[in-house]
């Protein structure tokens, strides 16, 4: 199996140099070859602007401001594999001006506050590797940090391994919702985490093999839902395969962060197929003692595959079918209806 790097680099455009001068008054920029995303970004002079990202490896970070709303950025093409913007910075990366790290917020290859935003048909990935710096200990690398609402994330790939994707909210009281419809999630700890209302549809969640000697060997999920949200992560209708051997990852712990020791995470994964790289004993582990999964909002309901195999049925709450009509994508998303593009 090819390296992330590997599969970044057949995309073969060349490095950016800089930005081509877009028109203010232009509705579509246009992100070529040499040009920069975050240039378009910033070109960006109205709503409902769509930013075309065309084949190659585009290497920067990029920044969509809370301002810029309804912005789409898609790719050229309609495989996702063509258009690529990937960084490289962790949690630990030291800032330029030596006053400090970047933080987990910080490390992202893309983040956006911006309500509305819709990305499509492109890959967004963090290649940094822990392997390349083994004296930084803070090894989260976020692929993407999305805070507005109305996201949508459609036909994208999102590649790292630590805290790949990172779906918040942008105060504890804002309950921002998100959709993903069939994407690509890869990594390996805690990979999908935050506390938005976040639906995954036909999405893929594959867990990366690990040279590691322990078990589990990370987690899919990390949420972290406000305590007064009644809704949390919603993954339906989605897959979960992994490149590591049987059994050796969980599907989720709840993460309470040190600032915010009210949330109480919530997680639902219906009508899925779960593969062997999930343990089917015991799909859930606590981050901390003091915050046990078992008084979290964990639940599943009519999963299939080995990993969905019931053995101790303790350790795999199920919905009952009347309490499953209140964990939908429509329940979830309320008065939003976002639509998947005619080309997905």
């Amino acid at each position: 199996m090819l390296s992330r790097r590997a599969l970044l680099a057949a995309a073969t455009a060349p490095a950016l140099l800089g930005a081509a001068p877009a028109a203010a008054e232009r509705r579509v920029l246009h992100v070529r070859p040499g040009d920069s995303v975050q240039s378009a970004v910033d070109a960006v002079t109205g709503p409902g602007r769509t930013i075309v990202v065309h084949p190659g490896v585009h290497r920067e970070a990029v920044t969509v401001p809370a301002g810029t709303t309804d912005l789409t950025i898609r790719g050229a093409v309609a495989d996702p594999r063509a258009a690529v913007i990937v960084f490289d910075r962790a949690a630990g990366t030291p800032l330029p001006d030596g006053s400090g790290t970047y933080g987990t917020a910080g490390s992202a290859t893309l983040t956006s506050a911006a309500a509305g935003l819709t990305l499509r048909d492109l890959t967004v990935a963090n290649d940094w590797l822990r392997a390349d710096h083994p004296e930084t200990t803070g090894t989260q690398a976020v692929a993407a940090y999305l805070t507005g609402d109305r996201t949508r994330v459609e036909n994208v790939r999102l590649l790292g391994h630590q805290d790949t994707l990172f779906a918040d909210t942008t105060a504890l009281d804002v309950f921002a919702r998100q959709h993903f419809d069939r994407c690509h999630i890869e990594g390996d700890v805690d990979f999908v985490f935050g506390r938005a209302t976040a639906v995954f549809t036909r999405c893929r969640f594959h867990t990366l093999a690990r040279d590691v000697d322990f078990t589990p060997k990370g987690m899919v999920f990390a949420p972290s839902t406000a305590r007064a949200n009644p809704r949390g992560f919603l993954a339906t209708g989605c897959r979960f395969t992994s490149a590591a051997e049987d059994g050796a990852y969980k599907l989720a712990r709840p993460w309470v962060p040190s600032y915010e020791t009210t949330a109480r995470p919530a997680l639902i994964v219906r009508d899925s197929r779960i593969g062997p790289g999930i343990d089917p004993v015991a799909p859930y582990v606590n981050m901390r003692d003091a915050y046990p999964w078992q008084s979290m909002r964990f639940h599943e309901y009519r999963n299939t595959g080995p990993g969905a195999v019931t053995t101790v049925p303790d350790n795999r709450p199920q919905l009952t079918a009347a309490e499953a009509g209140a964990h939908t994508p429509a329940v979830y998303l309320g008065d939003w209806r976002p639509h998947p593009h005619r080309s997905l």
